[in-house]
């Protein structure tokens, strides 16, 4: 029996010995709780399955079938010095481990937001003790404190040519991973501070994503300001969706029209007042 459990609604993981009665993250406005009501499960009771697929050269995906939570997609950057795991899946089975091993050793777990916390702590003790990247504007949201945990600001680079910074926006430490991808062309990995949209050609930006809760135009065009630093062709959110092609245009014209509409500039489009 694990000395974490974790929410059956968002996955992430709490000590076992202090549950609340109703998880903290779920409770927010940014999350829910369950309609049937709070359910705590045991990580070592997951029986189903979590694949590893490459989603391009030397970027991977943990693709997590029949589990607890809101099943994102951990990503794995593979750099000729060790892997970086970008957000963690809210489930670990040995197989899994064993497979992300034999890609090299992971040097860094780096959750973009708290949604994105998993079993963080039972990865980075699989892997050998590797730390764990929590943003410190969000430090409050953990409910177990991974033994190798690392606070950060600003910037890091754990591995030379994959730096993580913090936008902002969905939460104060919301986080974007630019790596410049195996051809070059750059790659931005955004958890949930940016989302690929269904067409896969625009992104969206917002305090919620189940509740529909909108950021500001200003807090939007800070983000595409922080992220307009990098070179990037294509963007992942935490999800299937991607951008495969001029990614960095894409955010920039995404944040110009969320600007726009929440300004108003497009209120003559949606009728008579």
């Amino acid at each position: 029996m694990s000395a974490v459990r974790q929410c059956a609604t968002c996955g992430v993981e709490r000590d076992a010995a202090a549950l609340p009665e109703v998880c903290p993250i779920c409770a927010d406005e940014r999350q829910y709780v369950d309609p049937q009501g709070q359910d705590w499960t045991d990580p070592a009771a997951f029986a189903g399955r979590i694949e590893l697929v490459e989603s391009e050269p030397e970027l991977w995906r943990l693709d997590v079938a029949d589990g607890v939570g809101i099943g994102q997609q951990a990503k794995l950057i593979v750099t000729p010095v060790g892997s970086v795991m970008v957000d963690v899946p809210a489930a670990i089975t040995d197989e899994s481990v064993a497979a992300v091993r034999a890609l090299g050793p992971v040097r860094a777990i780096i959750p973009s937001h708290p949604h994105m916390f998993g079993v963080q702590s039972l990865w980075s003790q699989a892997l050998d003790g590797a730390p764990v990247y929590v943003a410190a504007a969000d430090a409050a949201w953990l409910g177990h404190r991974p033994a190798a945990l690392r606070m950060w600001e600003g910037t890091v680079e754990p591995v030379p040519g994959v730096v993580a910074s913090q936008p902002g926006g969905h939460f104060p430490g919301s986080a974007v991973v630019h790596w410049a991808g195996a051809d070059g062309a750059g790659v931005l990995l955004c958890g949930d501070t940016i989302m690929v949209n269904p067409d896969r050609r625009t992104v969206s930006f917002l305090r919620s994503y189940p509740n529909r809760l909108p950021l500001s135009a200003a807090v939007v065009e800070r983000i595409a300001a922080h992220v307009d630093r990098y070179e990037f062709d294509r963007v992942y959110s935490n999800f299937a969706l991607r951008i495969d092609r001029d990614g960095k245009s894409a955010v920039r014209a995404s944040a110009r029209r969320h600007a726009a509409w929440v300004r108003g500039e497009f209120d003559h489009l949606t009728g008579p007042g």
